[in-house]
């Protein structure tokens, strides 16, 4: 609780008679500091420690740290408490898992389970475990829906007990919609409060959460970003997140967009634009007039992406329009008032006459000069221009892997596969998969409009999308299907084959489903390089369906028409789709529906009482949830034959202290990997064989592979994960040289077996375990189990080039020591081959991104050795290190107060 140490609070308003306090920034003022010119996202920090400051956790100097913000930051660690914490079911389930285990730790170590308990508000929405099995009928929603729940009964028997087990703790049941949508169409509240002495204290709403995409609500002006399931964990235990002082890239917008050009085309550009500018790590936020040109869900599109683009955050600050999106959403009158009153009180609400705040640096874009693009084929920073779609793609098709090409040969370039019992041919390029997906696009009515009238025209004329291609509209919340239906533009959707599949994630995290049977044997008979074009944020290879190789984000229009036009090898700006019922041909520019005509059926179709009514009741409006039997207790009964709960290992051997830094001795290479490694390499979500070996240990414990599910369903099973690390099927292990998949060669044997396997033999044998990597390691979603997943391979220590921001803090989370290669090198300019034993020497007394000397020893018995920085970025760091992980440090830190967590 806060001391009110510089005497900031004081009282906003009164509300039936009670005091309503804040904590006025402009007090600092008086401390010479210019709080008014900092960037407002660095307010809504300063904010925090100011009223959170109380000698403890949150020291007064942590004030005075971020009031002084300077373009360029020392390396200044700083605390941050968010309001509340945001998690969805796949990484939701395990961190529910490990408070279960923290309990049952409790009590083997004489503690009570019920000091375990979330301090804040947290809400769990179930939106990653739907998959795309059946599509393009009307009974498509339903099918899924019951495949879900027979697929992951168990899982949310588990939730179930969750929820009435913990306190603060929310659940949105299966089918509601997606999480980052759900939190901004109805958890936002923009402000929050807390009861304080005689009244109550009002702050800026704030999160984290357990999925990378948690920025999407930057789009309202609500701090927030993803962040591990251990960090997210240790916030709801009420522990700080520590971070470093963020420099902040300022983008400026003017100008508005031309005619035809979508929010998904403006998100396109600015990733790239960002990616290219290098913002990893950074907070950007975005000012200038031009916002005003510019809805909510425009910037909730483009904040959505912030994980692509590198950024922490990509922040919009509260104004007019997001007062307006709060009315328009169904927000109580009173409540939008209050955020008037607070963001206003505080200076904080942006206007066109508002001064620009100082930045670290700054970007600027017209946003006239944004074309109508997709991204693409492995990576959501390569945007191509419309216009250019086709020569790209062709270019793509020869240009060497490493450039993120695919690299066939010309006689291969004219390669054919038929459709098993039919007369239809498919080549290259052939799009066999087009969803609208992904709360990216599926929160802005304008593209899910657009596209309902794309299929509209398109039916009218005659069209109809390829038989090859598997359709699917899974939108982001109920709201999306009311006023599709008030439009009139579902039936459309439905006639070419976009039909309700679902309300979660499904394709755009790889629960795409299976392509048809007749579809993978084309695909394999030609060797085809095939296409999907989706509504998503990720195109990583592999993510999407393990049979596509080609995979491009677009808007939702455009992924109508490349439904209809069956191809990526196209130029829509010049050649037709198809032909009509007439013959004619039809071109793009007959489909695409103007703004005018976007706006006027958005605002017949649209109002806040569809909100209202969708929202109202939410967490109790799935029946089949509210069947689900719940077994009550304090503890969770583990079951030793459950293939998705199971009782991690990382709390045994608990007792006694933290352990003294020591050097690891004797290490071996387990992975060597090359640039833009993702989390989806690392820990992957999609589906698995049963040759894999996490296929392997499901048969031997009789689970038909039709059962197995998904990785991502299974992540409160530690067995299952552990065996899924390193096991995507387009990973390229550089000690497994000509091999793609979970395989590595065992110095044990001399042998190229599974990477599981090979970790099997150097634990038995005691040999410490490295990873060797390039750039951008770690990047892709927020996914704790990479972290997880590594440790418990017996990973010790990870080098890389580079790494991304979240993966670099969970590795810390679970004890495995993150190094980066010093400026310019990299492992093969150090001629690192991976065959070399590692020595990392370590002083007792290691400090957050000290250098610390690796001595090599070759396999001919040379000794050499080089420097890295270590990447264990502050103290706390190096505490949670010593711990073996940062749920460690919190349980060891329960046990020493002698306190109860909960109320």
């Amino acid at each position: 609780m806060s001391k009110n140490l510089f005497g900031a609070r004081d009282v906003l308003t009164e509300k039936a008679g009670q005091k309503v306090y804040y904590y006025r920034l402009d007090k600092l003022k008086e401390l010479g500091y210019d709080v008014d010119r900092l960037p407002i996202s660095v307010r809504v920090l300063l904010e925090s420690v100011l009223r959170e400051a109380n000698d403890y956790d949150v020291q007064r100097e942590d004030v005075h740290s971020v009031a002084g913000w300077k373009p360029v930051n020392a390396e200044i660690e700083i605390p941050f408490k968010p309001a509340r914490v945001i998690l969805q079911d796949f990484t939701g389930v395990p961190a529910v898992v490990d408070l279960a285990a923290m309990r049952t730790a409790m009590v083997a170590l004489g503690g009570d389970p019920k000091k375990i308990n979330p301090l804040i508000p947290v809400d769990l929405v179930i939106d990653h475990s739907v998959q795309v099995d059946e599509y393009g009928t009307d009974t498509a929603l339903l099918d899924n829906m019951a495949l879900e729940f027979e697929r992951n009964n168990e899982r949310y028997e588990f939730l179930r007990w969750g929820q009435q087990a913990f306190d603060n703790f929310g659940v949105v049941p299966p089918a509601s919609g997606i999480v980052h949508q759900v939190n901004l169409e109805y958890l936002a509240k923009g402000v929050q409060s807390r009861p304080e002495e005689d009244g109550v204290v009002v702050y800026p709403d704030s999160l984290v959460g357990t999925d990378s995409h948690t920025t999407m609500i930057n789009g309202i002006g609500i701090v927030g970003w993803g962040v591990g399931g251990i960090e997210a964990e240790a916030v709801m235990l009420g522990q700080p997140i520590y971070m470093l002082m963020p420099e902040v890239v300022g983008f400026k917008v003017t100008g508005a967009p031309r005619e035809g050009v979508t929010a998904t085309d403006v998100a396109l550009t600015v990733t790239e634009m960002l990616r290219k500018a290098g913002v990893v790590g950074k907070f950007v936020e975005f000012y200038g007039a031009g916002l005003s040109n510019m809805t909510l869900p425009d910037r909730a599109t483009i904040a959505n992406m912030a994980p692509e683009y590198g950024a922490t955050m990509g922040f919009f600050p509260v104004d007019d329009e997001a007062l307006a999106y709060l009315r328009r959403t169904g927000r109580l009158p009173d409540e939008i008032e209050l955020v008037e009153l607070y963001y206003k009180a505080q200076n904080m609400f942006r206007t066109d006459a508002t001064p620009d705040p100082v930045f670290s640096s700054t970007i600027e874009l017209d946003l006239g000069s944004v074309v109508p693009s997709l991204s693409g084929p492995k990576r959501p920073q390569d945007r191509v221009s419309l216009t250019d779609m086709k020569t790209t793609y062709r270019e793509a098709l020869v240009a060497p892997v490493k450039a993120r090409g695919f690299e066939l040969p010309a006689e291969a370039l004219g390669n054919t596969g038929t459709l098993t019992g039919t007369e239809h041919t498919i080549g290259h390029g052939a799009v066999v998969l087009a969803a609208i997906t992904s709360c990216t696009n599926t929160s802005n009515p304008s593209v899910l409009i657009a596209a309902g009238l794309v299929a509209k025209k398109a039916v009218e004329l005659g069209l109809s999308s390829k038989p090859w291609v598997k359709t699917s509209l899974a939108p982001g919340s109920r709201v999306v299907t009311e006023y599709l239906e008030q439009a009139g533009l579902q039936t459309y959707l439905d006639q070419i084959g976009f039909n309700t599949v679902g309300y979660g994630c499904t394709t755009c995290i790889g629960n795409s489903g299976p392509l048809p049977e007749s579809t993978v044997a084309a695909i394999q008979e030609g060797d085809l390089v095939a296409a999907s074009v989706l509504s998503g944020n990720r195109n990583f290879e592999g993510r999407i369906n393990p049979y596509i190789r080609a995979n491009y984000l677009a808007s939702p229009p455009l992924v109508v028409a490349y439904a209809l036009a069956g191809t990526v090898d196209i130029d829509l700006s010049t050649e037709a789709i198809g032909q009509g019922k007439d013959g004619q041909d039809v071109f793009l520019k007959d489909l695409w529906p103007s703004n005018a005509e976007i706006a006027s059926v958005m605002d017949a179709a649209i109002n806040a009482e569809m909100f209202a009514r969708v929202y109202k009741g939410i967490e109790q409006s799935n029946a089949q949830w509210n069947a689900i039997p719940v077994a009550g207790g304090d503890l969770y009964a583990w079951k030793d034959d459950s293939t998705y709960i199971q009782n991690p290992p990382f709390f045994d051997n608990l007792a006694g202290g933290p352990s003294e830094i020591v050097d690891i001795r004797g290490a071996r290479v387990l992975v060597k990997v090359a640039d833009s490694v993702t989390t989806d390499h690392i820990s992957p979500a999609g589906s698995f064989g049963a040759g894999s070996a996490a296929g392997k240990y499901l048969i031997e414990r009789g689970v038909p592979q039709k059962d197995f599910n998904s990785y991502g369903s299974r992540r409160g099973n530690d067995r299952i994960m552990t065996r899924g690390t390193f096991a995507n099927i387009r990973l390229k292990n550089q000690l497994a040289p000509g091999t793609e998949g979970g395989v590595t060669t065992d110095y044990t044997t001399g042998q190229v077996t599974s990477i599981f396997d090979a970790s099997l033999n150097y634990k038995a044998a005691g040999i410490p375990l490295v990873v060797l990597a390039g750039k951008d390691y770690g990047m892709g979603s927020s996914r704790d189990w990479a972290a997880k997943g590594t440790m418990l391979l017996g990973v010790k220590a990870v080098i890389a080039e580079s790494f991304e921001r979240i993966h670099r803090s969970n590795l810390v989370g679970m004890g495995v020591l993150p190094l980066m290669y010093k400026d310019g090198q990299s492992a093969d300019s150090l001629g690192l081959t991976g065959e070399e034993t590692f020595d990392f020497i370590l002083p007792a007394t290691l400090k957050p991104r000290e250098d610390v000397t690796v001595r090599v020893t070759g396999k001919d018995g040379s000794v050499r050795e080089f420097v890295a920085q270590c990447r264990i970025d502050t103290p706390v760091e190096i505490d949670y290190y010593k711990n073996g992980g940062i749920l460690q440090t919190v349980l060891r830190g329960i046990l020493a107060k002698g306190e109860g967590v909960s109320a």
